[in-house]
């Protein structure tokens, strides 16, 4: 499966079964990844609500990442985990996830894209790209990023304040995976929304460049 497209980030603050239903929304109008990014103190709680994710997008045939959780990655049989920096080395997390996808969290630094991807991650994240509700502290990354990164040969994934107005600039920028969020889960109809997102991939495939 190529990683390109919109991946949907979890919300935190919704019931196990509000967040599944509307995850389900979600993969059904078109996102391809689904990321499990919660807080949650009670590891049932979390490991119960990471199983029915994975669930849901094992049937959905969407790809399903646990965030900052390696052992939750595995103990729920997730397709990956996704690393920010203070959520250990790379390396072993390579070493652990064998053949499942790892990404990671670079921030507004190309110098630790670089060093993710020699470390063995299958895609970088920037941001944030804009003004973020869910991380309003966030260091900018600014879109010149992209166009840098492209040597690194993996996907690039772009998060923070992204919404389907501003969306078309960062895929003009060389972002293949828009991390989301707020403008995703906060719909009035989630799977129009992501409807909305993944029709301006399927325009980029037919616009001449």
């Amino acid at each position: 499966m190529r990683l390109r497209g919109l991946y949907a980030i979890t919300p935190e603050g919704l019931a196990p079964e509000l967040l599944v239903a509307r995850a389900e929304r979600a993969l059904q109008g078109g996102a391809r990844l689904l990321q499990y990014r919660s807080k949650d103190a009670d590891p049932q709680r979390r490991a119960d609500a990471a199983r029915a994710l994975a669930a849901l997008c094992r049937r959905l045939g969407a790809k399903f990442i646990v965030n900052d959780d390696i052992d939750l990655a595995l103990a729920v049989d997730a397709d990956g985990a996704h690393l920010g920096r203070a959520d250990g080395d790379l390396v072993t997390a390579r070493a652990r996830l064998q053949g499942r996808l790892l990404g990671a969290s670079c921030y507004d630094q190309l110098e630790r894209a670089r060093a993710a991807v020699a470390a063995g991650a299958d895609y970088v994240a920037f941001g944030s790209v804009f003004a973020s509700p869910t991380k309003p502290g966030a260091v900018r990354a600014p879109l010149g990023l992209f166009a840098q990164a492209r040597a690194l040969g993996v996907p690039l994934c772009a998060i923070g304040g992204i919404s389907v107005e501003n969306a078309p600039t960062l895929i003009d920028a060389g972002a293949d995976l828009l991390a989301v969020v707020s403008d995703l889960f906060d719909a009035d109809d989630v799977a129009a929304r992501a409807r909305a997102y993944a029709r301006l991939f399927d325009l980029e495939s037919v616009i001449p460049s």
